[in-house]
C-alpha cells in the first residue's frame, strides 16, 4: 500500500509541478490491497489535486470527498445505461449517486465511458447513451442542481477516422449516426464532450 501511496505521489507531484490549473486524476478502485478512500482523498488534497474521476459511484469515496473542493467526474457505467433508460430509474440514481451527497463538488456526469459501435463489446450499449444522457439531465435538473452539474459521455479518438491535426478531426462515417444526436444534446445543454485521450 506504501509503494501505491508513494507512486501515486510521484506520478502526481510531476503533474502538479507543471503548472497546470485543471490537472485531475483519473481513481481506479479495481485492485487488491488499495489505500482507503480517505487516504487517497487525502493523498489529492496534500499535492493540490483539484479534480477527481470516478469510474462508477462508490459511497465510501463519495463520504471522503465531502466537504473538500475536489472536483469530480462520476460516470455511469456502460453496465448500468439500459436502466436509465427509465425516468424514474435514472431519478433514483441521481437521489442515490448525487443529491445525497450534497457536500461533494460534482462537476461532470459522464452517462458511458467509450462506448462505440464498431466494437463488439460496446455495441449493445449504443442505443442507450442518450436517452440515459437525457434521464440524467432531466433528473438533474427537476432536483435543481441542472445548472452547475453537465451531463455528457466520455468517447474517445478510436470514433475518429482524422484526428491529425486536431482542427481538422472528423468523426468516422459509421459513427455519424451515433454521435451526432449526442453533440446536438451537449450543444443545446451547454455540455463538453469528455474524451479519453491515450498520448
Amino acid at each position: 500500500m506504501a509503494l501505491i501511496l508513494l507512486l501515486l505521489a510521484m506520478v502526481v507531484n510531476v503533474l502538479v509541478f507543471t503548472d497546470a490549473q485543471s490537472v485531475g486524476v483519473c481513481y481506479g478502485e479495481l485492485g487488491v490491497r488499495l489505500p482507503s478512500q480517505q487516504d487517497v482523498v487525502n493523498l489529492y488534497i496534500t499535492n493540490g489535486i483539484p479534480r477527481m474521476r470516478i469510474y462508477a459511484p462508490n459511497p465510501a469515496t463519495l463520504r471522503a470527498l465531502g466537504g473538500t473542493n475536489i472536483e469530480l467526474i462520476l460516470d455511469v457505467p456502460n453496465g448500468s445505461l439500459q436502466s436509465l433508460t427509465d425516468p424514474n430509474t435514472a431519478t433514483t440514481w441521481v437521489r442515490n449517486n448525487v443529491l445525497n451527497y450534497p457536500n461533494v463538488k460534482f462537476r461532470y456526469i459522464s452517462v458511458g465511458n467509450e462506448v462505440d459501435p464498431n466494437k463488439e463489446e460496446t455495441r449493445g450499449f449504443v442505443g442507450f447513451v442518450l436517452p440515459a444522457m437525457r434521464n440524467v439531465q432531466n433528473a438533474l435538473r427537476a432536483a435543481g442542481p441542472a445548472n452547475r452539474i453537465k451531463v455528457s459521455t466520455a468517447t474517445y479518438t478510436g470514433l475518429l477516422k482524422l484526428s491529425y491535426p486536431p482542427s481538422e478531426g472528423v468523426f468516422d462515417d459509421n459513427v455519424i449516426g451515433y454521435i451526432r444526436p449526442i453533440i446536438a444534446f451537449l450543444v443545446e445543454n451547454g455540455s463538453p464532450m469528455l474524451a479519453n485521450i491515450y498520448p
